[in-house]
């Protein structure tokens, strides 16, 4: 029998409130970069949850050298 409370099967999921906390934004900060689609992924199940690794990778992402860094774009 596999172990119910493993990451692969049942995810660590945050509610918004937490999510926000963890990256250190507001709640609405949060959802308003839900809403223009660029922030974090997140999933619908009735009300929006954010898996604690998708957090990570998204912040991880925003690293910049310097202030003028655009990230990629040339």
């Amino acid at each position: 029998m596999s172990d119910v409370t493993s990451n692969a099967v049942n995810p660590t999921l945050l509610t918004t409130s937490q999510a926000a906390d963890l990256l250190r934004l507001s709640r609405r900060t949060l959802e308003g970069l839900r809403v223009r689609g660029t922030g974090p992924i997140f999933r619908k199940i009735g009300r929006v949850f954010y898996e604690k690794a998708d957090l990570l990778t998204w912040l991880d992402a925003a690293s910049r050298t310097s202030t003028s860094d655009r990230g990629g774009v040339a």
